[in-house]
């Protein structure tokens, strides 16, 4: 069946339909890994978003259920070069075509994905709309397109009540885990370092996560404009001032950054993929990472007297990381949690440990 993905700027992609065959409107963006397709497809942070896999083949290892990082996979449109219909892996439980009608999720393969990827970096990330309506009308369809925002989607992927993940091995820490998107893998790394995972819905009040009396805070991921995480940044304002260790990643960098009178933006069309350079600025050492950001710190936004930056992208210079000065806090934009993706960053879990423990 043929399928069509119509850019917000009049361009018309012509390919064919895979997965869900329902009409679909999101902000389309693009992932330079080449492996790693099920992380993506299950990473809360791309709700709202159809992303465009840029390596030409995917699917080729079937799908792997024990690697996803949430319930339920949360992108709203999938966009490949070629979609394998055979794979081979050892672990292969189905096909990822499968997978995608199983789990309603529209997609489009057979269309120049470097061409579209192109187009989002010349001009920047836009809407479009997947459909496999062949009587569609430019006209009608794009003021929809235009019209299209992805709003407050934290809400929708956070959990919605408590749940406490026990540790792997003897207690260590307890950690409470603020849910903005989390990806499960941050939970097991945190569980395999003996840590008991409390993890709390995006809104609750400080007062009711600091009862638990946790040795450290964990603030996650999560999709969408930082911004308009409005109850949620007045609650990191309340846990900032306690004396409670602090570590955040990617959308939990930016609110706490908000929180201290910083400001975020958006980026031209954001990074997303697992080879992304990064710098320590204390040591010089350089990480490769895994991000999935469309938003970033805006350099120079925050008070020097309140924080220094930590960690910046080596390709383009942006701010990737913070430190607080006088508080056991440290943010990071990256996953260093991240599988499929490189582990360089993984150690800043341990630092996280050092932390707990230093301020026992």
């Amino acid at each position: 069946m043929k399928a069509f993905l119509i850019l917000e700027d009049g361009t018309v992609f012509t390919g064919k339909s895979i997965g869900s065959t329902k009409e679909n409107i999101s902000e389309i963006v693009f992932n330079t890994s080449m492996t790693g397709y099920l992380e993506v497809l299950t990473d809360p942070s791309y709700a709202g978003q159809a992303v465009c896999m840029t390596y030409p083949l995917i699917g080729n290892y079937g799908v792997c259920l024990e690697d996803v990082e949430a319930d339920r996979p949360w992108q709203s449109g999938f966009i490949v070069r070629e979609l394998a219909k055979f794979p081979s892996n050892f672990r292969c439980e189905g096909t990822l075509e499968d997978y995608l009608i199983k789990n309603d999720i529209t997609g489009i393969e057979g269309i120049d994905t470097r061409a579209l990827t192109k187009i989002l970096r010349e001009k920047g990330t836009m809407n479009g709309m997947i459909t496999t309506d062949e009587n569609y009308s430019l006209e009608e369809v794009l003021p929809r397109i235009r019209a299209f925002k992805i709003g407050h989607v934290v809400l929708d992927v956070t959990c919605k009540e408590k749940k406490v993940y026990a540790p792997e091995g003897d207690l260590t820490y307890r950690v409470a885990m603020v849910d903005l998107g989390t990806k499960l893998n941050i939970i097991r790394s945190l569980q395999k370092r003996g840590c008991e995972v409390t993890v709390f819905p995006a809104e609750t009040p400080a007062e009711e996560i600091l009862a638990i009396q946790p040795d450290g805070i964990m603030l996650t991921n999560g999709p969408g404009d930082p911004k308009s995480c409005v109850k949620t940044i007045e609650e990191i304002k309340k846990l900032y001032a306690t004396d409670v260790p602090i570590f955040a990643i990617c959308l939990g960098h930016q609110l706490m950054a908000l929180a201290n009178g910083g400001d975020t933006e958006k980026m031209k069309y954001g990074h997303r993929g697992a080879n992304h350079p990064v710098r320590n600025l204390k040591n010089g050492k350089v990480f490769v990472t895994t991000q999935n950001h469309g938003y970033m710190v805006k350099e120079g936004s925050l008070d020097r007297e309140v924080a220094e930056i930590s960690y910046v992208n080596v390709n383009d210079g942006t701010v990737e990381g913070v430190h607080y000065l006088g508080k056991n806090i440290q943010t990071v934009q990256f996953h260093p949690e991240a599988c499929a993706g490189p582990l360089d960053a993984a150690t800043l879990f341990d630092e996280f440990m050092e932390m707990m423990e230093v301020s026992k």
